[in-house]
């Protein structure tokens, strides 16, 4: 569906059951949800899908191994039962999207024998509260394996490691999936459209007006119920509904580096259990290349964080005591920061203890709001957001909520090892083949079929994306801008910010074929993009 005719739905195709402001992870599952359940749902969003922080998370679907350790230390029943819903919720994810999410084998190096027992044991306590979703046992590992499985580990007093099993998976392509599968449910959804105020018939919450970002018309849509889902922004919407409305939450920010291709590891990710400051760092291979993360440090709420120095000199400090190899900003090739919407607790030392817990309330003039929580628990988020809001709304669904076994899009058809046959009926590159299987699932032969009508050249040489996600992305992914397809769709400058520029000229020429951009506007989105790339990234 083209965008106009998105929009004239939105506008037209009313009263909506519900209208989800916020198209992070959050959001997105509850418009899946509430789709699947034979509910009307609309779902606007300021900026493009999972661009205000679900697109530059630590890319783990986990329980929370500090958060076990805080559990348990603490007897937190709260944390203790955080741990073992995303632990449930790991496994859902990890079946329900074969293409975006996978196991990710862990290593924990140990360097002094008295932490061993520690370490080991709350690990396998991590495993039992996994139960029949346990992706495989922790087990002890001694020096040469650990060293095997990541070479570019410092030997020196090393004593053993415990191997243990995480998912990982590519955030920014399961927030579009979340939001495609909701389409495909009959949903209406649009990025770059912001909610500049409530609509209110006598005394309750009935809708928002809206602005199209890109093209500046304003429009009211009406709903029985509106849901805030709009993660570090949620106060602020909250107060278009109350003025005086006490904030709910604290964001703090978590910065990521991308190290180069020699400091990927082979075949497992590192887990650093303790840094100076008593946080967790994750090593990690992503898409080739090593990333490390993340930090958490008090940050003010804007829609693109910039990565601090100081930031950015802490991962490099804590990483050279675990590498052999010298380190230098040189070998980033991306950085980036996310909010982390944190529930406000004044008990908490600082954001590092407070909990990813989740709220959802309703004000006193119908507004759901569903604040804090995180990426792998966001489908149980969803499901009890949409449960409350049809007791809330009196909607009426025509079958109860599914999705803890519905695919999203993209799995059906997936192909565990599919690249052979796209590399066999297309004649494409293995790497491009398997770059274009793990991001678009069993749509990828679509892709692969637009590359054989000219579109097959790579947007960068050390890299597979290739130009027909370009245009896949404007004609399916209602990408509308150039950082929606470099940043998010093929994720190339999550990954290396000076690929992602020298693919500019390229991206920007089909773009504004696609959406018949002039050359003012083509000027207009480069110069954005470009602003961004010296930023946020």
């Amino acid at each position: 569906m083209r965008r106009e005719e998105t929009l004239h739905q939105l506008e037209h195709r009313q009263p909506f059951d519900l209208l989800v402001i916020g198209g992070g992870a959050t959001g997105c599952g509850i418009a899946v949800d509430a789709a699947a359940r034979g509910l009307r749902v609309a779902l606007v969003e300021k900026l493009d899908y999972g661009e205000g922080t679900s697109s530059r998370s630590t890319k783990l679907v986990h329980g929370g191994v500090r958060y076990l350790e805080m559990a348990v230390r603490g007897l937190d029943r709260a944390q203790y039962q955080l741990v073992r819903d995303g632990l449930f919720e790991r496994g859902v994810l990890l079946r329900n999207a074969p293409h975006l999410a996978h196991r990710l084998p862990l290593v924990t190096p140990l360097y002094d024998w008295l932490e061993v027992p520690y370490v080991f044991a709350g690990l396998k306590l991590y495993d039992l509260l996994a139960g029949k979703k346990s992706l495989g046992s922790s087990r002890l590992i001694g020096r040469t394996e650990a060293l095997r499985r990541f070479p570019l580990l410092k030997a020196q007093g090393l004593k053993a490691g415990v191997l243990y099993y995480d998912g990982q998976f590519n955030d920014a392509r399961m927030a579009l999936a979340l939001i495609l599968t909701a389409s495909e449910l009959g949903a209406v959804s649009a990025n770059h459209v912001e909610a500049l105020s409530l609509l209110k018939e006598q005394g309750r919450v009935r809708g928002a007006r809206v602005r199209d970002r890109i093209g500046g018309r304003e429009f009211d849509i009406r709903a029985r119920g509106v849901i805030n889902a709009t993660g570090p922004f949620t106060d602020s919407i909250r107060r278009m509904d109350e003025a005086d409305a006490r904030p709910l939450l604290k964001a703090s920010s978590g910065i990521h580096i991308v190290l180069n291709q020699r400091f990927a590891p082979p075949s497992a990710g590192l887990m650093i259990p303790k840094t100076e400051d008593g946080r967790v760092l994750f090593i990690l291979p992503w898409q080739g290349h090593a990333l490390i993360g993340t930090t958490d440090e008090p940050a003010e709420i804007v829609d693109h964080p910039r990565p601090r120095q100081e930031e950015i000199a802490y991962l490099l400090r804590h990483v050279r005591r675990y590498f052999n190899l010298a380190i230098t900003p040189e070998d980033i090739t991306s950085t980036w920061s996310g909010l982390r919407p944190l529930l406000d607790d004044p008990r908490a030392a600082d954001t590092a203890h407070l909990t990813r817990d989740y709220s959802i309330q309703i004000s006193s003039t119908g507004l759901l709001t569903i604040v804090g929580g995180k990426w792998t628990t966001y489908r149980k988020m969803a499901q009890d957001a949409v449960d409350q809001a049809v007791d809330a709304f009196a909607l009426s669904p025509s079958r109860p909520c599914v999705t803890a076994d519905l695919a999203v899009h993209g799995a059906q058809d997936f192909e565990p090892h599919g690249e052979r046959r796209l590399v066999r009926d297309f004649g494409l590159d293995a790497d491009v083949a398997a770059h274009l299987r793990e991001t678009y699932g069993g749509c990828a032969a679509q892709v692969a079929e637009l590359a054989r009508e000219g579109l097959g050249d790579r947007l960068h040489s050390a890299h597979p994306r290739i130009a027909a996600e370009i245009v896949y992305a404007v004609r399916h992914e209602q990408a509308q801008r150039l950082a929606d397809v470099l940043v998010r769709r093929t994720t190339l400058a999550l990954l290396d910010v000076k690929a992602a520029a020298a693919a500019v000229p390229r991206t920007a020429e089909i773009m504004a074929r696609e959406l018949d951009w002039d050359e003012s506007r083509r000027h207009q989105e480069i110069q954005a993009f470009e602003e961004l790339l010296a930023t946020a990234l």
